[in-house]
């Protein structure tokens, strides 16, 4: 018997008989999402550069059950990305959902981002996302329809130490406005999530004393924790269904009410939130047990 990797609060078949492409998937908020999707049915098409850990992942969506294909591309690549999507379509036949997660980022001040560093990071958390959907929308979506999900970040009132990422993700959340707006008679949603803190793998890729920072943020949220990987999942696959269906050009920020909190406000500490834990798979990342 397949042992289940999910604790969905959605109905069992909720994507039966669809195909979503999850990219970035072979880690983080991506692998999470794509076991949500398939544990509910759907056949997921799963996108990266490192087809190891796309290779790890499908073993374990397999093991659980699920249908699922991987798909090297670095979607910065345009000519891959379209190999990629066409691909995707050869195999499966159709796309109905898009998941553009993938991305990435480093901390640096503004005064010492070197030009190489700003376009790198554009193109990975911006450009990348809209080829794919460019792709996805031209090759599949404009005769058939689907919905898309842009992952963005909490940009509002800024990005100290990231202002790459944040000028990407901003710019990511007016395509989708955008988008929604162009792609809407040919009956394709295009949303957004905006995760803030959440407790994944990509903690552990950051330097020492980001890491030493990112422990320190928690009693900036007023829900006084950092978020769960199948919190974003969550919202994630909600507007990706049929419950969605009025809704396009929209963002959901999954961030504990941290753009919220005000200097005018002493935030509580408390331990009275509890996270939504539906991922079986999840490991809190490493830098989280450190003991400043």
């Amino acid at each position: 018997m397949a042992q289940a990797t999910y604790r969905s609060v959605f109905r069992p078949g909720l994507f039966a008989g669809q195909t979503v492409i999850v990219t970035g998937g072979g880690s983080g908020i991506g692998r999470c999402t794509a076991h949500e999707l398939a544990n509910l049915g759907a056949t997921v098409a799963l996108v990266g550069r490192s087809m190891d850990k796309l290779q790890n992942v499908q073993a374990e969506i397999e093991g659980a059950g699920g249908k699922v294909s991987i798909h090297s591309c670095d979607i910065r690549d345009e000519p891959g990305v379209k190999a990629m999507v066409a691909d995707v379509l050869a195999r499966h036949g159709k796309i109905d959902g898009l998941v553009n997660n993938a991305g990435g980022q480093y901390p640096q001040p503004v005064k010492d981002i070197s030009f190489k560093g700003w376009e790198a990071v554009v193109r990975n958390n911006l450009t990348g996302g809209f080829l794919v959907a460019r792709e996805v929308f031209n090759q599949c979506m404009e005769q058939h329809g689907g919905a898309i999900v842009n992952i963005i970040a909490d940009i509002w009132g800024g990005m100290p130490t990231m202002a790459h990422s944040g000028a990407a993700r901003a710019g990511m959340l007016s395509f989708t406005e955008t988008a929604a707006c162009e792609w809407s008679s040919s009956a394709v949603r295009v949303n957004a999530v905006a995760p803030g803190w959440i407790a994944s793998s990509g903690f552990d890729t950051y330097s020492p004393e980001m890491q030493a920072h990112l422990r320190s943020l928690k009693t900036k949220v007023p829900l006084q924790r950092y978020g769960t990987e199948a919190e974003i999942s969550a919202a994630i696959v909600f507007l990706l269904s049929e419950a969605a269906a009025f809704i396009t050009g929209s963002c959901i920020r999954v961030d504990g009410g941290v753009p919220n909190a005000r200097p005018t406000w002493t935030l509580q500490p408390h331990d009275r939130s509890k996270p939504f834990e539906g991922f079986l798979l999840a490991q809190p990342p490493k830098c989280l047990s450190v003991k400043d």
